[in-house]
Order: C-alpha cells, then sequence, then structure tokens
C-alpha cells in the first residue's frame, strides 16, 4: 500500500501547484451548491481510468521484473523536473478535448459538472504525470488505479478551500514549484524502492543471480 499512500502525499503536497493550474476550474463549479463534489468526482474518475491503464501499460513491460519500477523513477524524475521547470513540461494532447470543455463549462446542471470534471483530469499537467508514474509500479490495474484516485483526493482539500476564495495556497514563485517538485519525487521514488520487485528490493537484487544461475544449468 505505500504506492497508494505516496500518491496522496503526492497530491497533498503539490496541492499548491494544482491552485494554480486548476483553480479556476474548481472557482468556476462552486456554484450551485454540491456542483464541486461532481467535478472532482469526475476528476476522480478520469485518473482512476489514467491508473489502471498506467499499470497495465507498465506489466507489458517485457523484462525482469525490476524494470517497470525502473521505469516509473525515470518519467517520475523527468516529470519532477518538468515541475521545476528544469525542463520542458510535456503536453498530451487529446484532440478536442479544450472545445468540449469549454462547452461544458458553460453549461448548467450536475451532469455538465461530472464531465467538466472527467475533461479536467484529461488536460496536460506534470503533477498528474507525476502521479501516473507512480501508479505504473502498482502491483496490479486495481492498485494502480486505487493510487490515482489518492492522488487526486489528496489535492481535494486545497482545490475546494480555493472554490470558495482561499487562493494563498497557489505556487507561483519558481522556488515554490521546485519545491513542490523535490517532495513529490522523494516521495514516488521512496514507494517504488519499496515495492517487492523494485531495485532496492531484496526481490529485485536477487533475481538476476537466480537468473543467471539458472542458465548455468
Amino acid at each position: 500500500m505505500e504506492i497508494v499512500l505516496a500518491a496522496a502525499v503526492a497530491g497533498l503536497m503539490g496541492s499548491p501547484h494544482c491552485i494554480g493550474m486548476c483553480g479556476g476550474f474548481a472557482a468556476a463549479c462552486a456554484r450551485p451548491r454540491g456542483s464541486i463534489v461532481l467535478w472532482h468526482a469526475g476528476r476522480l474518475s478520469t485518473y482512476a481510468l489514467m491508473g489502471a491503464v498506467g499499470r497495465l501499460a507498465g506489466g507489458a513491460i517485457p523484462g525482469p521484473r525490476w524494470l517497470a519500477p525502473v521505469v516509473s523513477v525515470l518519467l517520475l524524475a523527468w516529470f519532477a523536473a518538468s515541475l521545476a521547470e528544469l525542463v520542458p513540461q510535456p503536453k498530451f494532447r487529446v484532440p478536442g478535448l479544450v472545445r468540449a470543455g469549454a462547452a461544458l463549462a458553460r453549461r448548467e446542471g450536475f451532469a455538465a459538472r461530472y464531465l467538466f470534471g472527467v475533461a479536467t483530469g484529461l488536460l496536460p499537467c506534470g503533477m498528474v504525470y507525476a502521479a501516473l508514474a507512480i501508479a505504473i509500479a502498482a502491483g496490479t490495474p486495481l492498485l494502480g488505479a486505487a493510487a490515482m484516485v489518492a492522488f487526486g483526493l489528496g489535492t481535494v482539500p486545497a482545490l475546494s478551500l480555493l472554490s470558495v476564495g482561499v487562493r494563498s495556497f497557489a505556487a507561483r514563485g519558481v522556488w515554490q514549484r521546485r519545491t513542490v517538485a523535490v517532495l513529490v519525487l522523494a516521495a514516488g521514488v521512496w514507494s517504488v524502492a519499496r515495492r517487492p520487485e523494485g531495485p532496492m528490493s531484496h526481490g529485485g537484487a536477487d533475481e538476476a543471480p537466480a537468473a543467471m544461475q539458472h542458465h548455468v544449468r
């Protein structure tokens, strides 16, 4: 469960960044009462699907068991560096997403708010990519989905506060963003390293010698 815990901690620590990125969306969903809950539910639905698919992709990587965690750490380092503005942030765009999101934002009703949350979850975001890198190393697709939901839940308190007008937590300075990036990277690396198949675990370290002995026989 370290993966889920680390993803939740990453969401909490990354909340200042999330306020800067998605604060306007949260504020737009403050009315009518209850809309913000459905917006969060839409985001969490998207994150859950991304986590499950991400873990399936990680499990499909050929090679020893520790390779997927290594890929996870490398991706996490890349996305954390993009959060810190040390490298360009990758932008994986979904065709038509901006137009659909804008149309949903203008519509009233609970269904529109939920779908707006679904669309928001697909927007390019370094924090989401970092959390997804953690989910890739999860043991199962279900655990990958749980990790991404935990990440999303970690961002809920700050975004909910912002929806009622509290904006003081936004990370606007570059050093604030770099601090967030370091904390998220540390949480992610710690969780991946503790996985049974991780490169720093006994299972990961013993796998190569065992494979060599089998080859000799």
